[in-house]
């Protein structure tokens, strides 16, 4: 027998022999809009009914310090999607159009094995909210797409499938209708070779809160609705309007994620399929003196996000609070670090994946969020800002100078802004450092917001944004080149 055959043999006796590699789980991404983190039964809201999340998260790994790039939907997908930040795209504006010369996430998965969908809302195509959307915008996800770019009525809203350019509506309530479709995508791969990938982008529950399903309403009786302190007593008539759908809308949605997940677990693939469940970003309803329906500023309402993860093959089903705080850029990073495959040379975000595989937190760690044009906020909050966020801290920098100081620990409402306290000057130094520590990491001088416009020559509308008409059509934005794109 040849010397090679014996040792493969003696290794193979040992238990020493090579591992087969092991199967890459599916990934079902579950991005809400507009979902605050403070809106659920697991983060002590005493409104809201979310029982299959609050399961979902005593199962996984609960990132209580989460945070939205920037607090509005078309640039957190942008970053989402890119891995990037956003003026290191110019996808800072709502209805901006994301590149095509950016390296997609679609493009990343598909690189990586795996058999990509997307179901529901898409806000990154600048040609206007119902256009559609042709295989060469979108990324990478060429394989399975039901999808609109922006549509907020949620009993009659718009998607394509496919390559049809033929609009087609959701039957209904579009929550119950894409989860079904869901639902059907998932069964249809069970035995497929390449892992799956699926984005569900839900619509939901960003308003119009009132168009929320009546039987869901129903179960927050305004009389009832408990408003945190941090909300004006002359705004509370208006804000419970306003929570009685919202909350309806997340509950609709928590049983829809419901029924998803045990989809997975009557085809036999849980324990094999990573589950992420977040939002782009928060909602006022009110705190601060901010409208309802807001977002966009620093504020926890606004920028603070849940994020869950699971992924039962490898971790179990014994969830973990982890404290140290993730942005925008970090999630995919963090994931594919996670799962030991390559991260792409574009992504600027951090991959925080330790944090999960040695089971410990970073010491010290801060995140980078921001707003180089907020628009329509109506208030003293509606300012350009940068933010850090620790576990610890919230720290913001407007064009002023220092602005905002919170203690999140023993402050959580931010009802007590600390940048002014003599006893508070040496942290707001190590925070400000910090700041600037990140925003020179990604070349970014904090410049006024006209700065950043007149780069990315973006042409914007009265209201301070990128500018469509009521059928949700977008003036085609003059092509742009990125910076470092593959």
């Amino acid at each position: 027998m040849p010397f090679y055959v014996c040792f493969l043999t003696l290794v193979a006796l040992m238990g020493c022999a090579p591992k087969p590699k092991e199967k890459l789980p599916n990934i079902i991404y579950i991005l809400a809009d507009q979902w605050r983190a403070s809106a659920l039964g697991y983060s002590g809201d005493p409104n809201v009914r979310t029982p299959h999340l609050d399961q979902l998260a005593r199962e996984s790994f609960n990132f209580r310090n989460a945070v939205s790039v920037i607090p509005v939907c078309t640039p957190y997908r942008a970053s989402l999607i890119t891995g990037r930040y956003p003026t290191s795209t110019g996808m800072f504006l709502n209805d901006a159009h994301l590149p095509q010369s950016e390296y997609g996430l679609g493009q990343a998965l598909s690189d990586r094995g795996y058999s990509t969908a997307y179901i529901g809302k898409w806000h990154l195509d600048g040609h206007g909210r119902h256009a559609f959307i042709p295989q060469a915008r979108r990324q990478g996800f060429s394989e399975y797409w039901k999808v609109g770019n922006c549509d907020h009525n949620y009993n009659h809203s718009h998607y394509y499938a496919g390559d049809s350019n033929e609009k087609l509506y959701w039957e209904g309530y579009d929550v119950f209708a894409q989860t079904k479709d869901a639902q059907q995508y998932i069964k249809d791969r069970v035995g497929k070779e390449a892992p799956f990938a699926l984005i569900m982008s839900y619509g939901t529950p960003h308003f119009p809160h009132h168009t929320a399903p009546e039987e869901f309403k129903q179960r927050y009786p305004l009389d009832q609705l408990i408003l945190p302190a941090n909300v004006p007593e002359s705004m509370v008539e208006e804000v419970k309007l306003e929570a009685q759908g919202y909350y309806a809308h997340c509950e609709a949605l928590d049983q829809s994620i419901g029924e998803l997940l045990a989809t997975l677990e009557e085809l036999g693939i849980h324990e094999n399929t990573l589950i992420v469940f977040t939002s782009d970003h928060g909602e006022m309803l009110g705190s601060h003196g901010v409208r309802p329906k807001a977002k966009q500023v620093p504020l926890a309402e606004s920028a603070r996000i849940p994020m869950l993860i699971r992924y039962p093959a490898r971790f179990g089903t014994v969830g973990r609070v982890i404290e140290t705080p993730i942005t925008t850029p970090d999630i995919f990073p963090t994931i594919f670090g996670m799962l030991d495959i390559p991260i792409p040379a574009t992504y600027e975000g951090d991959d925080l994946s330790r944090v999960l595989t040695e089971n410990r937190e970073i010491d010290d760690h801060a995140v980078l969020y921001m707003h180089p044009a907020p628009w329509g906020v109506g208030s003293e909050y509606g300012r350009e800002y940068r933010a850090v966020k620790t576990a610890q801290y919230t720290y913001v920098r407007s064009l002023e100078g220092p602005w905002l100081l919170f203690d999140d620990i023993k402050d959580p409402l931010q009802m007590n802004n600390l940048v002014s306290e003599p006893t508070y000057a040496a942290v707001l130094e190590r925070l400000d450092s910090r700041l600037w520590q990140l925003l020179d990491k990604i070349n970014d001088p904090f410049n006024p917001a006209q700065w950043y416009i007149d780069r990315w020559n973006l042409k914007i509308g009265n209201h301070g944004s990128i500018p469509y008409d009521n059928e949700g059509n977008v003036p085609v934005q003059t092509p742009r080149l990125t910076e470092g794109a593959s």
